[in-house]
C-alpha cells in the first residue's frame, strides 16, 4: 500500500529525447493501435510519458520490535534513497489491542511495530518531518484510530493536517476475505471505512484515504483474474456505500488507490496490470457516470509476492523479486515495495532490505525500461492476454452481481471459497510437479536449512514494551484520566448514532486514550465479529 497520488508527467517536464547506449533515439511510447498512454481507458498507463518525467515511488515496508528500532530502520532506508515510508504494524495493533492486553501476548512487535498511544506515534516518527515525507500505513480494522493518531501528531507538532501526504489502507473487505483481522461485524466495519473516506475528503486533501488491496487476496491463493475481480468488486462496494450515504462519490473516487501483488508469471502479471486499468476506467465512466479523468485513472502500489519466496536456497529469492518488480514496472505501477530475500524465514535484516531497495534502483536507472511508456505495448501476446484477462474479470464481476453484490458475496463466504479452491489447485500442481518451483520441487540441492544471519526480534522487547505501556497508564494524572473518560464517553455516544467518528477518535487520541480503549469503547456498541462460531 502506498502514496499513489496522480502526478503530472507531461512531455514538457522531460523534453530530453531518450536514447539507447548505442545512441538510438527512443520514442516516448511505441506507436501501436488506437490507445496511447495517458488517455482513456489508460490501458497503457495513466501518464503520457510515465517514468520519463518521474519514477515510481520506491517504498519499503518496515516495522518491528519497538518504535525506536523501527524509527532507526526508517531513517536508514531514507538515507539509502527510499522515497517514502510504509509502516507495518504488529497484529495486536492491527486488531486494536494494547500491547499489555492478554490477547496480545506473544505477538507484540513480531510482524510490525506496536502502536498503542499518541506517544508511540510520536516516537515512531521522531526526527522525521511529516510535512515532507509521505507515509503509507497498512492497517484496516483499526485504520480510523491510526489515522486519528497521525492527525493528532501533526497537530501536536504544529503541522497543518491538510499538508499530510500518504495512504491509509482502510480496506476492511479484504480482511473478511483474506486476512481475517477484522474486529467488528461487517456493517459497523463498513461504517468506519466510509467515515474515514468522508473525513479525509473534507480535511486531508493530499491523503489517500483507502488503498483497496488485491495483494492479500493473491497471497491467500487466488488467481490473477480473481485478484483483479475481487479487488475491483470491493472498490465498487465502497463507492456504492458512500453513494448510499449521499457522499460525493466523484470526489471520493479520485482518492481511491489500489494495491496489487506481482507474482512469478512475468507476462501474465504485466497484462493483469494493464487490464485492471482499463476495467476500472470503464466502471467509473459507465457504471458510476463520472467523467473526471482523475477518477478514471487506476493508481496502484505493487508489492512483490511474499508467497513466492522460499526458505530453500533463500538467495534465489533475489532473482524472483527482481523479476516480479520488473513486471510491476512494465505494468505501470505508481509505487513499489520489493520484498527482501530472507522474508521466508524472518523479518528482513538491514542488509537484505538494502538489496531489495537496490533492486528497484537498478531497474530504474540501469535497464532502460523507464525510458519508454508501456515498452511492451503492441506485443501480440501482451495485447491478447490483456484482452482475455479483461473479459474474464468482467465475467467474474457479473457472477458476483448475480449473487447479490460484493457485500453479500463476502458475508456469505462465496468469494472466500473461490480463493480456497484456487489455492488448493495451485498447491496440488506444485506437489504433483506440474508447476516447477526451483529448489522446492525441482533442482533441489543437498543444502541443509540455513538461518544464518536471519533477523530475530529480541524476545525481551515484548516484556519491555508491556511494562512501558503499563507504566504509562499508571502515570496518568487525575486530570488526564477525566479527559480520557470524557472523550471515550463522547465516542460511545457518537457510535450509537450516525455521526462521523473521526473527530471523536482524534479528540480521544489527543486526550491520551489508547487504541485498546478506543476499540473497546466502539466494541461496546458494535459488538465483535464472531465468524462461524
Amino acid at each position: 500500500m502506498s502514496d499513489t497520488s496522480t502526478h503530472s508527467n507531461s512531455k514538457s517536464e522531460d523534453s530530453t529525447l531518450r536514447k539507447t547506449p548505442s545512441g538510438i533515439p527512443l520514442p516516448s511510447y511505441p506507436e501501436t493501435g488506437a490507445e496511447i498512454p495517458g488517455a482513456y481507458p489508460y490501458t497503457r498507463g495513466i501518464h503520457e510519458t510515465m517514468y520519463q518525467g518521474r519514477l515510481w515511488t520506491m517504498r519499503q515496508y518496515s516495522g518491528f520490535g519497538s518504535t525506536k528500532e523501527t524509527n532507526q530502520r526508517f531513517r536508514y532506508l531514507l538515507e539509502q534513497g527510499q522515497m517514502g515510508l510504509s509502516v507495518a504494524f504488529d497484529l495486536p495493533t492491527q486488531i486494536g489491542y494494547d500491547s499489555d492486553a492478554p490477547e496480545a501476548l506473544g505477538e507484540v512487535g513480531k510482524v510490525g511495530v506496536p502502536i498503542s498511544t499518541l506517544e508511540d506515534m510520536d516516537e515512531l516518527f521522531d526526527g522525521i518531518d511529516l510535512s515532507e515525507v509521505s507515509v503509507s500505513m497498512t492497517i484496516n480494522s483499526s485504520a480510523s484510530i491510526l489515522l486519528a493518531f497521525f492527525v493528532a501528531l501533526a497537530k501536536k507538532r504544529g503541522i497543518d493536517p491538510k499538508v499530510l501526504r500518504g495512504t491509509l489502507q482502510n480496506d476492511i473487505l479484504k480482511e473478511f476475505i483474506a486476512r481475517h483481522t477484522q474486529r467488528f461485524p461487517l456493517e459497523p466495519s463498513m461504517r468506519l471505512v466510509i467515515d474515514v473516506l468522508e473525513y479525509s475528503n473534507l480535511s486531508l486533501p493530499k491523503f489517500n484515504s483507502i488503498s483497496i488491496s488485491g495483494y492479500h487476496i493473491r497471497e491467500s491463493g487466488s488467481t490473477a483474474i480473481e485478484e483483479v475481480a475481487f479487488t475491483i468488486s470491493n472498490a465498487i462496494a465502497y463507492l456504492e456505500s458512500a453513494k448510499a450515504r449521499n457522499l460525493p462519490i466523484d470526489a471520493l473516487a479520485r482518492r481511491i488507490s489500489f494495491f496489487f501483488n506481482s507474482q512469478m508469471n512475468f507476462i501474465e502479471e504485466i497484462a493483469k496490470f494493464r487490464a485492471a486499468r482499463r476495467i476500472w476506467a470503464k466502471i467509473i465512466k459507465e457504471r458510476f457516470q463520472i467523467d473526471d479523468e482523475r477518477s478514471s485513472k487506476l493508481r496502484f502500489h505493487t508489492q512483490t509476492a511474499g508467497a513466492a519466496l522460499t526458505y530453500q536456497e533463500k538467495e534465489n529469492n533475489i532473482v524472483r523479486v527482481a523479476i516480479q518488480a520488473l513486471a510491476a514496472v512494465l505494468g505501470g505501477t505508481q509505487s513499489l515495495h520489493t520484498n527482501s530475500f530472507d522474508e521466508a524465514l524472518a523479518l528482513p535484516t538491514e542488509h537484505s532490505a538494502k538489496i531489495a531497495l537496490r533492486t528497484q534502483q537498478i531497474i530504474a536507472h540501469e535497464t532502460g525500461v523507464a525510458d519508454v511508456a508501456d515498452p511492451l505495448g503492441g506485443s501480440p501476446l501482451i495485447e491478447e492476454l490483456t484482452d482475455t484477462i479483461e473479459a474474464k474479470v468482467n465475467e467474474t464481476l457479473k457472477e458476483i452481481e448475480k449473487l447479490g453484490g460484493p457485500l453479500k458475496a463476502v458475508e456469505e463466504g462465496t468469494i472466500q471459497r473461490w480463493i480456497e479452491n484456487s489455492s488448493y489447485h495451485f498447491q496440488q500442481q506444485i506437489e504433483k510437479g506440474e508447476r516447477v518451483v526451483v529448489s522446492v520441487n525441482k533442482f533441489k540441492s543437498d543444502e541443509t536449512f540455513d538461518d544464518e544471519g536471519v533477523f530475530v526480534v529480541d524476545p525481551e522487547l515484548e516484556n519491555e514494551r508491556i511494562q512501558k505501556i503499563q507504566n504509562r497508564k499508571k502515570q496518568r494524572s487525575d486530570e488526564q484520566l477525566q479527559s480520557i473518560e470524557a472523550s471515550l464517553k463522547s465516542l460511545r455516544e457518537a457510535a450509537q448514532g450516525s455521526d462521523n467518528l473521526l473527530p471523536y477518535l482524534i479528540e480521544a487520541a489527543e486526550a491520551g486514550a489508547s487504541i485498546g480503549e478506543m476499540m473497546g469503547t466502539m466494541a461496546q456498541v458494535f459488538g465483535e465479529y464472531q465468524g462461524d462460531l
